[in-house]
Parts: C-alpha cells; structure tokens; sequence
C-alpha cells in the first residue's frame, strides 16, 4: 500500500503533464492561427485560416477538459486551490474561448464579418493571455496556508516575471500557428507566414532567454533547483538543446521546408515541457504542496486510471484519425466547399 500511495500520484502527475501537453501543442496552433487572422489582410485570407481549423479545433480543446477533470480527480487540493488563486486569469482564458467559439459559429451565417473576425482574433489572443498569467502564477508560487488552503490575494499572480511568461507563451503560439499555415497553405499566404514564422521563432527565444534568466534571480525555489548537483548540469543541457531546436527550425523556414518547421516547433515545446517539469516536479503547487500531499485517495487514483487508461487511446486515434482525413491543404476552391 505505501509503494501505491508513493507510485500513483506520480503516474498521475505524468498522465495530467501528458493532457497539457497534447493540449499546448493541439489548441496552441489553433489559438495562434487565431491572433494571426487579426493580422490578414483580406476576408479571402482570414476565410482560409479559419477553415484550416474547422475539422479539428473542438477536439483540440477536449485535452483541456480532461486535463482540468484529472486535476479534480486526481489532485483536489491542487485544484481548489489553484483555482482560488487564478480565478481571474482562468476567468480570461474561459473568456476567451467562449467568445472565440461562439465567433467562430457566428461568423459563418453573418452577412457582416468584421465584428466576429476580431471576436474570434481577440477570443484566441485573450486565451492565450490567461493561460500566459496562470502560467507564470504558478511558477511564482502560491501563498497557502498549513492546510493548503489559498490565503493570498486575488492578485498575487500579476508580476513583471508573469508578463514576460505570458507575452513569451503568445509568442510560442503564434509561432507553432504560423508552421501550421505553412503546411496548410500555399502561394502567397504561406509566404507570409514563412515571415511570421521567422519573426515569432526570434521573438519567442529572446522571451525564453528572458524567463531561463529571470526564474532563478525571482524565484528562490527555482534557484535553489536549478543549481542543486547534479541537476544543474542537466539544466545547462536543456537551453543548449532549445538553441539547437531553434536552429533547425529558422534552417527549414530559409529552406522553405512545408512540414518540418511545425515538427521543430512541436519538439521545442516538448523541450520546453521536460524543462518545466523539472523545475516543478515533486510539487503539484511549487513550492508548497507536493504531489503526494495533493493527492486523493489511493482507490480512486486506480479507479480513474482505469477509466482514463482507456480513454487516452480512444482520444489520440481520434485526433489521429482527423489530422490523416483532413490533412490536405486549404485552398480557395476548397474553402468555397467548406461554406
């Protein structure tokens, strides 16, 4: 019984990182195509970028829903208490997504589209934004009392550390929303985003360098961990590993590669995601409750795994199965099918 209460909230912890993760990456170039529609120049464009994402942007964010469920579950310490402390960027990020679902809806049956083409943009920017503050909240640490309990204050997450994290985040997702384009798209459209592409990869590791810099000089816990032996010199290994992502991903945008920049791009939040989960683990709410103090009951841990175990399979075949059916790419004529 003591290896199960050690070995579950682990497993756990690795399930909810797999959830956020597929979530990131799936609904991150959904909402990065959706701050990029701001951007187009004409109705014609924004028509296709929306269409490039009318077959698969509701299961993308069924990772969310399963994500915030097994926190519930698996974590319900965790999960009140992350939510007294973020409410509001958890607010925005809501927010945003209704308001961009609801645009998205809206905008196809209305005679004219200007006021849900920048309901949709500013949905998907305000999404990004709150999962951006929540972010940088969390990595800042959460004030609790013994019992766990939030004792802070509605606020305790806005900082100048959190700004950067969640302009960074935007970044990340305009970036792994433009190599999606480029793979969807051709002619002209998809030189611009080969552009956008560029500018957001140097954008967005200039805000990584910023973060790796500030974390350890804000944070006395992340200090503490990232200069502790011998993990410091498994840290060093991470930015050089993200510099070298990087690298390949500008050399595939010179070499007009179509698919290998939003497959260097995947990798780079994968690398991103190892790091973070580095930082954190064993601590569920850094620096205050750990895992196995958050965790639920034994039991309940097996039956959701159960439940779950069967579940993941079901979903990634499903989004599998969507990105092979609708894996051409999104053309004028095609989009004049689509409507």
């Amino acid at each position: 019984m003591e290896t199960l209460t050690y070995l579950l909230p682990q497993v756990w912890f690795g399930i909810l990182a797999l959830f956020l993760f597929l979530y990131v990456m799936l609904d991150g170039f959904d909402l990065g195509v959706g701050i990029l529609s701001l951007t187009s120049s004409t109705e014609e464009r924004r028509s296709i970028l929306m269409t490039s994402l009318s077959n698969i942007w509701d299961a993308n964010e069924t990772w969310l829903v399963l994500m915030g469920g097994g926190l519930f579950g698996a974590f319900p310490l965790a999960y009140s208490t992350i939510l007294n402390a973020l409410h509001v960027p958890i607010f925005i990020m809501l927010f945003g997504l209704i308001f961009r679902a609801v645009a998205f809806e809206f905008r196809e049956q209305a005679n004219r589209k200007f006021f849900w083409n920048f309901a949709f943009g500013m949905g998907s920017f305000l999404a990004a934004l709150g999962q951006g503050f929540a972010l940088g909240g969390v990595l800042k640490g959460i004030q609790v009392d013994r019992a766990g309990h939030f004792i802070g204050t509605s606020w305790d997450w806005l900082s100048v550390p959190s700004i950067i994290v969640a302009l960074t985040l935007i970044q990340g997702y305009v970036l792994i929303g433009s190599t999606y384009l480029i793979w969807k798209t051709e002619g002209e459209l998809q030189k611009t985003h080969y552009k956008t592409a560029t500018i957001a990869a140097v954008t967005t590791l200039i805000g990584a360098a910023i973060v790796t810099v500030i974390t350890p000089i804000f944070y006395e816990s992340a200090r503490t961990r990232l200069f502790s032996q011998p993990l410091v010199y498994l840290f060093a290994l991470i930015p050089l590993l993200g510099i070298l992502l990087i690298w390949q991903l500008l050399k595939s945008l010179n070499q007009k590669k179509e698919r290998m920049p939003f497959i260097w791009t995947i990798l780079i939040f994968l690398l991103t995601f190892i790091g973070l989960g580095m930082v954190v683990f064993p601590y569920i709410i850094p620096t205050k409750i750990t895992i196995y103090q958050a965790a639920a009951d034994p039991s309940s841990l097996v039956i959701m795994i159960i439940f779950i175990g069967a579940l993941i399979p079901v979903m990634l075949f499903y989004n599998l199965y969507q990105y092979v059916v609708f894996r051409g790419k999104i053309t004028t004529g095609n989009y004049g099918e689509a409507e």
